[in-house]
């Protein structure tokens, strides 16, 4: 089947979690597996499944994800995380949003299967800042587009420049100012793979760095 589609994995230290993530990656889509600076043979553990592997050494959400970004191909880009927290299959939906014209970007909401998914510092914020990106930039969303799928010379020419955490909400931002139908669909937030261990929700210094980086996008 044609490559419609490369789908970013921006990874780091997920190892244990792409056997599961890369065999969920729906027809049509191209796995690009960004190992950023990983301590525990992701990218091998990547190639070894078939993955195409990037190595970004420079660390930093954003920093991987560009670089994905830079070395896709295909007409279309996806970007999701790689820790086993998102269904892949899902995907499927929100290209055919941008594709049949109904979405400049379609987004996923994450709708947690059981209590305790996500913690409860994270919803808080992400309900914040969700709620800051309607009022002050119109865009109907509920959440800081974790999943989300777009058509790649749109991506590049949007020209988001945070290298850290901020990146998705700089994205959302630069997106409603520049006129972007953004479509949000919901879609399942599992548990993370055993082994693996949230950036952002992880620690204290993790959840410091998310906050500053947001911060630094929203001024």
């Amino acid at each position: 089947m044609a490559i419609e589609c490369d789908l970013v994995l921006p990874c780091r230290d997920e190892a244990p979690a792409l056997p599961a993530v890369l065999a969920n990656v729906p027809p049509g889509f191209r796995s690009i597996v960004v190992d950023n600076a990983s301590r525990d043979g992701t990218g091998e553990v990547a190639e070894s499944l078939g993955a195409y592997v990037v190595r970004e050494p420079r660390p930093g959400y954003g920093s991987a994800v560009h670089a994905g970004v830079v070395a896709s191909t295909a007409p279309y880009v996806a970007v999701a995380d790689g820790d086993g927290s998102f269904d892949l299959r899902e995907l499927r939906p929100l290209l055919d949003l941008v594709r049949n014209g109904h979405a400049t970007m379609a987004v996923g909401r994450r709708r947690a299967v059981r209590r305790g998914v996500m913690p409860w510092h994270a919803r808080l914020g992400n309900a914040l800042v969700a709620s800051w990106l309607r009022v002050t930039n119109s865009l109907p969303v509920h959440d800081i587009a974790p999943v989300r799928v777009c058509r790649r010379p749109d991506l590049l020419d949007l020209g988001v420049r945070d290298r850290g955490f901020g990146y998705p909400l700089e994205l959302l931002i630069r997106a409603g100012r520049s006129g972007w139908r953004v479509v949000e669909v919901d879609v399942q937030y599992l548990p993370r793979a055993e082994g693996t261990r949230s950036k952002v929700s992880g620690s204290v210094l993790g959840t410091a760095r998310a906050v500053r980086d947001f911060a630094r996008a929203m001024t």
